[in-house]
Formats: C-alpha cells, sequence, structure tokens
C-alpha cells in the first residue's frame, strides 16, 4: 500500500456543450449520461481504495446550488459525504484547486492530492489506480504531476500536452515541455503524427506542501486571497462556505496557465486505457452502444434508415423518430430540442449563449428544479397560474414559509404527507387535498420512508420563486 490520497472531486462546472441536458442549475456531472449512475457517483466509486492506493476520506469543491445535489448522489451509491467546500462564485480551477489544498494541508502538513473533475469516463478503475501508483513514486520526489491520455484521433475538443522524447510508455514518466491550447482539425492531426502528446486530462497529483510553494512563487495573489477565504470560512450544515469577500477579488484563471505553464518539477504520467471528459454530443455518440449503423437511440426514440447519428429522448412520453439522417445529434428534453449536424456540435454553447442574450429560461434553467428536501417541475404555466408536480424526500421537510402573491392548492397523490397550515396540523393520504390562503404560513413535511408526490396549483399575479417568506427551515435557507 502507498501513501494515502486526499482525493479531490471539482464538481461546479456548467458544461454548455451538452445543453439542453446539461445546463447551469444542473449541469453534466450529475446527470445519467452513460448508463444508471451519474458522471459524479462514477467519479466518486472511481477515488475508493483499492489494493493499490489508499484514499481518505473524499474532498469535493462544488457552488452553493449543487452542494445537497452532492451529498445525495454521494449518499445513493454508498459514500459517505466528506468535506465540501463551497465556492462563492465560479473562479476557474487554479482558485478551487488551492483551497482544497490549502483545506487538506490544515488537516495534514504531509497531505498528497489527487485532484480530479468529477465528469469523466474513465472505464477501467485498475489502470487508473496503476497510474495513480506510479505517480505517486515522483510526488515523494518533490515533483507534481499530471495525467496525460494517449490520443486515439485528432480531437479538437481537447487541449494537448506536448511531452519530452519521442515515444509514449504506459505509466513512465516524462518531463512536460508545453500545454497546447485546443487545435484546429489539421492542426490536431500533425500533433498526433509528431508522436509526443497526449490529451490533457485536467487531472493532478502533488503534495500539499509543494503546491503552496509553487503559488506563493508564481500566484502570491492568488495565494493570499484563497487562504484568506479559507482562514474567513463558516462551517454550515456540514459543508464549508468559504469566505465571499476575498473570493470575489480572484483572477478566473486555469490552474494550466496559472501554475503548471510556469513551474519548473511538473512531470506526465501517460495514461493509456479508455478516457473520455464526455465533453459534448459526439462523446456521448462515440462512449455509446451502437446499432449496426452506428445510430445511438435511447428508450423512446427510433431510427428509420439513418446512419452515425444520435437520438435521446429525456420523458419517458415523448417519442422521437429520425427518418433518412447521416450524422445528426437530436436530443429533446420537454422544454426544449436541440438539432445539431455531429460536425457543429462544439458549436452548442453558442446556442446557449444566444439564449440567455434574449433571456430566455431554458439556457440555464433545468426543468426539474432540485432541492434539499426533493424536486419539482412545472406541468403547465399559464396566466396567473402554475401548476407544478412535487416530490419531498422520506424525512425532509419544507420551510415553514409564507407568500405574498399567490395561494395553493396540494393534492397527495403518492406517500402521505404532514401538512401544517397556521395552527392547523393535520395528515394527508393519497387522494385528499388541502388549500393554503395567500399569507399564511405553511409547512409540508414527510415523516414517512417513501416519497411523497403531489400536485401543486398556484394563483396569484406573481409567481416566482423568490416570493417565499421563510420563518423556519432546516437546511439554513433564508
Amino acid at each position: 500500500m502507498i501513501d494515502s490520497i486526499d482525493p479531490v472531486l471539482l464538481a461546479g462546472g456548467s458544461g454548455t456543450r451538452l445543453w439542453p441536458l446539461s445546463r447551469k442549475t444542473y449541469p453534466k456531472q450529475f446527470s445519467q449520461l452513460i448508463g444508471p449512475k451519474s458522471l459524479f457517483q462514477l467519479s466518486a466509486e472511481r477515488l475508493k481504495s483499492s489494493s493499490l492506493v489508499t484514499f481518505s476520506e473524499q474532498i469535493s469543491v462544488t457552488s452553493e446550488d449543487y452542494r445537497f445535489i452532492i451529498t445525495e448522489q454521494l449518499q445513493e451509491v454508498g459514500i459517505n459525504p466528506g468535506p465540501i467546500l463551497l465556492e462563492p462564485e465560479a473562479k476557474n480551477t487554479a482558485a478551487a484547486i488551492l483551497a482544497a489544498t490549502i483545506f487538506a494541508y490544515s488537516k495534514n502538513k504531509e497531505a498528497i492530492l489527487l485532484v480530479a473533475p468529477s465528469d469523466h469516463v474513465i472505464e477501467d478503475t485498475i489502470k487508473f489506480h496503476e497510474a495513480v501508483k506510479a505517480g505517486v513514486t515522483q510526488v515523494r520526489a518533490g515533483q507534481i504531476v499530471t495525467f496525460g491520455i494517449e490520443p486515439t484521433r485528432p480531437e479538437t475538443g481537447y487541449g494537448y500536452i506536448e511531452i519530452m522524447g519521442s515515444s509514449i510508455d504506459d505509466y513512465g514518466t516524462s518531463e512536460v515541455v508545453n500545454f497546447l491550447e485546443k487545435p484546429s482539425f489539421s492542426n490536431a492531426k500533425q500533433l498526433l503524427a509528431k508522436g509526443n502528446v497526449l490529451w490533457n486530462s485536467g487531472i493532478f497529483l502533488f503534495k500539499a506542501v509543494d503546491m503552496i510553494d509553487a503559488y506563493a512563487k508564481y500566484n502570491a495573489i492568488t495565494l493570499r486571497l484563497v487562504s484568506e477565504a479559507i482562514e474567513n470560512a463558516v462551517s454550515d450544515l456540514g459543508f464549508l462556505r468559504l469566505a465571499k469577500n476575498p473570493w470575489s477579488s480572484l483572477e478566473a484563471i486555469s490552474i494550466d496557465h496559472a501554475i503548471m505553464e510556469k513551474i519548473d518539477n511538473l512531470v506526465c504520467v501517460p495514461y493509456g486505457s479508455a478516457w473520455s471528459d464526455l465533453g459534448d454530443w459526439d462523446a456521448i455518440w462515440l462512449e455509446s452502444e451502437k446499432d449496426k449503423s452506428g445510430n445511438v437511440t435511447t428508450e423512446t426514440t427510433h431510427a428509420i434508415e439513418c446512419v452515425n447519428t444520435l437520438l435521446r429522448s429525456e420523458s419517458i412520453e415523448q417519442q422521437m423518430v429520425g427518418i433518412g439522417l447521416d450524422g445528426i445529434i437530436a436530443v429533446a428534453m420537454p422544454d426544449a430540442v436541440l438539432v445539431a449536424d455531429k460536425t457543429r456540435v462544439q458549436d452548442v454553447k453558442l446556442a446557449v449563449e444566444m439564449l440567455k442574450s434574449k433571456n430566455i429560461m431554458q439556457s440555464e434553467i433545468y426543468p426539474k428544479d432540485y432541492r434539499p428536501w426533493g424536486w419539482f417541475e412545472s406541468l403547465v404555466i399559464g396566466d396567473q397560474f402554475q401548476v407544478k408536480r412535487i416530490c419531498v424526500k422520506p424525512n425532509a421537510s419544507l420551510s415553514l414559509q409564507s407568500h405574498k402573491h399567490r395561494s395553493e392548492h396540494w393534492v397527495v397523490v403518492s406517500g402521505s404527507a404532514k401538512v401544517t397550515v397556521e395552527d392547523d396540523l393535520k395528515v394527508l393520504r393519497s387522494g385528499y387535498s388541502v388549500y393554503v390562503p395567500q399569507g399564511a404560513r405553511h409547512r409540508l413535511e414527510n415523516p414517512g420512508e417513501s416519497d411523497i408526490i403531489l400536485i401543486e396549483i398556484q394563483i396569484g399575479s406573481y409567481l416566482g420563486e423568490d416570493d417565499i417568506i421563510r420563518y423556519e427551515d432546516l437546511y439554513k435557507r433564508k
């Protein structure tokens, strides 16, 4: 067994190139893109101890919006949530990685960290652990390790790492010569022909003290501000909220630009097995099971005389049929549809930017809104009314709250709900309902062992989610 490693998962990205499935309020790392588990869950399971490496408790770095999603998804796969650091705002990887590093160093001056994005697919965990084990040898000698992926095609969606020498040996170690930005297709082919380039995985292994020393030498301002954010952080329900004021002054920059391109003790361990960051819909197509014509379909989609096409519907009630398509991506959500040529999937982010410029909520808002107590989704929105489906998880509770501009009518369709309206407390079984007048204090609780599903009908002059006055809340929301 080797040194115990503190695993760090970065879980704050938005994944705009996988719109409409991935959006700001529910990004790709939490979605089931390949199989029944989310990318975040698969990443967390990959960072569990084996006969090759010993991992300590996982550290997650994310935003406040995703904190309860992370907790729930870890519990679903039997992993006790470790420390979860909450960024006040996204500042790219240089700040996020340093925050986890300082946090780990404060607990253990000899800490070794493995930092990884939470949205990658690495199918062979054993080979990944072998690569990590090879990297630890370098870390013990004071090196900082990055992991490079042996390229299988001239990919334009990845950055590249140029290494010393003219060939690549699995788990050998090479000096990093240069970081290369995402190339054009012709440049990508030229890079592959050179034989000494790897895809940049964004996975790093290092001693905490060595990384802190690198920041002290090359980016002292970031070190000072992140240190202040950690020192003034506030513990809240098991989460660590980094201080907002110093964090807001940070430059938004990747660790590649801030540190890795400048240090002289960076080495690369090649990884030769299957890997993907599932960064766009073409990557999803590549990683998915295909029919004999190269088509990828889901349960409610059907391909007729199609070739190399992805048809995906996210609703069991929604049927999709493609006829005579060649190299097309078609993704249907209940509130948005994407149709694109596979050669243009890198431009999906431009579509998101266009929708945002027009203030179209589908650009960022996911149709199912996840909360610490469960989730809700809008079924119908009309003039001064809205119909929602709400799920409240076992032993969960909405806040004691009231609304200035709307009344609500709840109909329980599954489970048994404990309902408080002013001083009236009752238990509603399936088929029963209750009326909540405008301005009345009310609370909905699930004391049972199974989910509650109810239909909520809102009527009022304003139906926004900010029309909530909270008096008591288990989750300390304001």
